[in-house]
C-alpha cells in the first residue's frame, strides 16, 4: 500500500487592497512576521438561532486552546469565501452550511500570541449549519451551542480564554444587528 502525504495548504497573500501577489504553503505563513493574507470567520446558528462556538486545539500553531467562532480559515487559490467556509465546516466539524452571508465583509486585524503573528484581510460571515458537530482533534478540542447573550456573557466574564478577532466582531456583528439569524 501506498501512503501520500496530504496535500500543503496554500495561503493566499494579498496587498493591503486585498489583491493577490502571491501565494505560501501554510507552515511558512505563521510566524512573527506574518505576511497579510486572506482568510474568513464564520459565525454559524442552528434552526433554533443558537451560535456554535469552538476551542481551538490545544496543539495549534495559533491561538491554541482558545474558545473562539464557528469556524475560520482561509481560502486557497481561486477558491471563493463561501466554498472555503463549506470545506472548513466539514473539515473541523463534519457539519454543512447553508444560508451563509457576509456580515463584515471589510474585516481586517492583526493579532499577536505568544510570539506568532495573524494578520489578515477576514472577511466575516453569518450563516447555519446542519448536522451534529463531529470535531477534527487537530482542530477542535470542545465546542458548545450558545445563545448570543450567553455567548457574549461569557466573553465578557472569560475575556482572554477568547480569541482576539471573536470578541471584535461578535461586538461589530452585534452593533450591526447580524447575530439574528
Amino acid at each position: 500500500m501506498i501512503v501520500t502525504a496530504p496535500p500543503v495548504e496554500m495561503i493566499v497573500l494579498v496587498d493591503d487592497d486585498g489583491r493577490e501577489i502571491g501565494t505560501l504553503p501554510k507552515p511558512q505563513v505563521h510566524h512573527g512576521e506574518t505576511p497579510l493574507h486572506r482568510a474568513f470567520s464564520a459565525y454559524l446558528f442552528d434552526e433554533e438561532g443558537r451560535l456554535l462556538v469552538t476551542r481551538r486545539a490545544a496543539d495549534k500553531a495559533t491561538f491554541p486552546g482558545m474558545w473562539t467562532n464557528t469556524v475560520c480559515g482561509h481560502p486557497g487559490p481561486g477558491e471563493d469565501d463561501g466554498a472555503a467556509i463549506a470545506r472548513r465546516a466539514d473539515f473541523e466539524l463534519g457539519l454543512r452550511v447553508a444560508d451563509v452571508r457576509p456580515a463584515l465583509p471589510g474585516y481586517r486585524y492583526r493579532a499577536v500570541f505568544r510570539g506568532v503573528v495573524e494578520n489578515e484581510i477576514c472577511p466575516v460571515y453569518v450563516g447555519r449549519f446542519g448536522g451534529t458537530p463531529a470535531p477534527e482533534p487537530t482542530e477542535v478540542g470542545e465546542w458548545e451551542i450558545l445563545d448570543w447573550a450567553d455567548f457574549r456573557r461569557r466573553q465578557e466574564t472569560e475575556g482572554d480564554a477568547w480569541s482576539p478577532w471573536c470578541r471584535e466582531q461578535a461586538r461589530l456583528i452585534e452593533e450591526a444587528g447580524l447575530h439574528r439569524v
